[in-house]
């Protein structure tokens, strides 16, 4: 929760558990209710301290969504113990836990909601980038990194790789989500998980020579 506790104010003492709370609190709200009818005085009530705590926390109910969010994707996948020299193992559990990440009701809403709300609030929408999809394709990208130093991936260009990988899994089935249309099976999913893995490892795989524009072309 390293991230979350950096989005609040500084020089209060934090209690992790009332923290927890309130972001957990938050969360729900901002769920059911949506950002702009989420008030501060139900979240304080949910979680059992004063609005003023929550203030002393965070500065805004921007910044207390922001946090919300970095939580989240801390909890999505973290790959700085993962073996550079096994990208096959690595990207797995990301594509794994990405999925399971943009096939959840929550999440599927928050979208939705946001998609709605962009041109009233894009300091919100703003923050949802940052913390959420920003930080999981730098997370990957730094991993990308590891394992071209490694020798396992050839990867000029970590961040478009990254970026790339995640943009894999917003295809057909995450717009039918969107639309409300069907949730795809966990067969087709798992099916989804191993072609994109096998993509990139095609792509960049140790053998991949580097072309002249910086991208790693599989040899035929």
């Amino acid at each position: 929760m390293a991230a979350t506790l950096s989005t609040a104010r500084r020089g209060r003492h934090r209690d992790p558990q009332r923290l927890a709370r309130v972001l957990d609190a938050a969360r729900r709200n901002f769920h059911a209710e949506g950002f702009e009818r989420t008030s501060l005085d139900v979240v304080a009530a949910e979680s059992g301290v004063s609005k003023m705590t929550i203030y002393s926390y965070f500065p805004s109910k921007e910044a207390l969504f922001a946090a919300v969010i970095a939580s989240r994707t801390d909890n999505t996948f973290r790959l700085s113990g993962c073996d550079p020299s096994r990208p096959d193992q690595a990207l797995k559990k990301v594509a794994t836990a990405f999925l399971r990440l943009m096939r959840a009701d929550e999440v599927v809403g928050q979208f939705r909601a946001l998609y709605a709300t962009a041109p009233r609030q894009p300091d919100v929408c703003a923050a949802f980038y940052r913390e959420g999809p920003g930080r999981l394709v730098a997370e990957l990208a730094s991993y990308l990194r590891s394992a071209h130093a490694s020798g396992s991936l050839r990867i000029r260009d970590a961040d478009a790789a990254a970026d790339q990988f995640l943009a894999m899994f917003l295809g057909s089935g995450h717009m039918k989500m969107l639309l409300g249309l069907e949730k795809p099976a966990a067969q087709s999913d798992a099916r989804l998980v191993s072609e994109n893995v096998r993509a990139l490892l095609c792509a960049h795989g140790a053998t991949a020579p580097l072309t002249a524009s910086g991208a790693a072309v599989a040899r035929r």
